[in-house]
């Protein structure tokens, strides 16, 4: 069972979270039977597929020997050379997935979702090595990583956020308007998943014009990509938050109108929001302060660049090893460096923040350089 795809995953779903409101409702925390559902919907979408459950198996008690290590590593001190082998050896699985299909190898790893659960595990090493996180329980360890919701496409929550919500379930009135949000967010999944975005699939994105290669077909085809791959996966994620809501659990946003943004910086912070937000600090803000603090290179701007470069870059192929996924994130490197320059050194800079028509032409013309790069990140131009 792929999740979000058919009524038989609603349903089910709508049935085994009545216990879990239940409680809610009566002020009571849900963690023990909401861990309970997620190993359940992990068999039913795992079902059939022994090979892949077996796997996942192998990689839940891989990752947490590994933090439960660093932990015990961690308390002695820091170590910064045990610390990146943990981190090598937690990304080790996905890496060897990722490679793969390229070597051309017959296979029967990996599963649905671990690149979601890496960037779990990894947080969550990450976070035990600058002292933040001290303790990791096998409950709490397991609810948070195969949390069914967010099990195969995220949004990437954070371990300390969390255990908070599942620690300090909502009194009454925060319950009651917790639901009403889940449920809003659940029927907006369907209205973009399932109308919108089935409609732009079915009369717009395959029109038999995408399958030659001219000018007027590729704006075609890329105007017709971004919005379904907007819709389906905000469609996605809106299930997926609904949820969660209804779990007791404020699983962050992933998209908020991303295509009404002014540039590209404030596009990454609208769109695939708990993504971005998670290179943004676990890779770029670490550059940026490893070279500050080494004093290497004296220029910011040179430094906020190779952040920049290494964060999309890393994004892109974390995507995928195919051409079109690393030039994809080049180009956004490109972009948020070009940015950077202009928001720093043009005169012009502020103008397109306060003035509608600057405001206005500032949406349109980032919304065609950033669907010109999911054109490229769709692969049909190569």
């Amino acid at each position: 069972m792929t999740p979000y795809t058919d009524f038989t995953f609603f349903l089910l779903a709508a049935v085994a979270l009545i216990p879990t409101m239940v409680l809610l409702a009566a002020g009571r925390p849900a963690r023990w039977y909401n861990l309970f559902v997620s190993l359940l919907f992990l068999g039913l979408i795992f079902y059939g597929n022994a090979e892949a459950l077996l796997f996942l198996g192998g990689y839940l008690i891989w990752q947490y020997l590994l933090i439960r290590g660093y932990l015990a590593v961690r308390k002695n001190g820091k170590s910064f050379p045990l610390f990146a082998l943990s981190i090598v050896l937690s990304i080790a699985p996905l890496i060897w997935v990722k490679l793969v299909p390229l070597l051309q190898v017959k296979h029967g790893v990996g599963f649905l979702g671990i690149s979601y659960l890496t960037f779990k595990a990894v947080q969550i090493l990450i976070e035990t090595h600058d002292g933040q996180i001290k303790e990791v329980k096998l409950r709490a360890y397991l609810s948070f990583l195969i949390f069914f919701p967010t099990l195969t496409s995220g949004p990437i929550d954070r371990y300390r956020r969390f255990l908070k919500d599942e620690e300090q379930p909502p009194d009454k009135a925060a319950c009651k308007e917790l639901f009403y949000a889940g449920i809003n967010r659940i029927f907006r999944g369907f209205l973009y998943k399932f109308i919108i975005a089935y409609l732009i699939n079915a009369y717009w994105l395959h029109l038999p014009l995408h399958q030659t290669k001219t000018a007027f077909s590729a704006l075609s085809y890329m105007y017709a990509y971004s919005l379904y791959l907007f819709f389906d996966f905000a469609g996605y994620s809106a299930f997926a938050v609904g949820l969660s809501y209804l779990m007791g659990i404020r699983t962050p946003e992933n998209f908020n109108k991303p295509f009404l943004s002014r540039n590209i910086k404030e596009f990454w912070n609208r769109w695939h929001m708990s993504l971005s937000f998670w290179f943004r600090d676990y890779v770029y803000m670490r550059i940026v302060f490893f070279l500050t603090k080494r004093k290497t290179i004296a220029d910011k701007f040179v430094i906020s660049a190779l952040g920049y470069l290494a964060l999309f870059l890393l994004m892109g192929i974390w995507h995928g090893l195919q051409l079109h996924y690393i030039v994809y994130g080049l180009y956004h490197a490109l972009l948020m460096i070009g940015f950077e320059f202009f928001a720093q050194r043009s005169g012009w800079a502020d103008r397109w923040k306060t003035r509608f028509p600057m405001h206005l032409l500032s949406v349109i013309v980032t919304f065609h350089f950033v669907c010109f790069g999911l054109l490229i990140f769709s692969g049909w131009l190569f």
